[in-house]
């Protein structure tokens, strides 16, 4: 598989109130993303643990976000 073809999968740990808020005015709005992105909504991105990051790395996640 070339560079080209790689398409990464990517997990976002989106804050309720702040990133997911932004997520959900771009869905609102029809600006896509690839559907390889996964949001993840969380009450605070204080609380993300290393161990959830850790957790989604093990299942195949190539990248991992915190937004706040």
């Amino acid at each position: 598989m070339s560079d080209a073809d790689f398409d990464p999968l990517l997990v976002v740990f989106c804050c309720r109130h702040c990133a997911y808020a932004a997520a959900d005015l771009a869905g609102g709005l029809r600006i896509q993303y690839p559907p390889s992105v996964r949001i993840v909504e969380v009450p605070c991105s204080g609380r993300v643990d290393a161990v959830e990051m850790l957790h989604a790395f093990e299942q195949g996640a190539d990248g991992v976000i915190v937004a706040g």
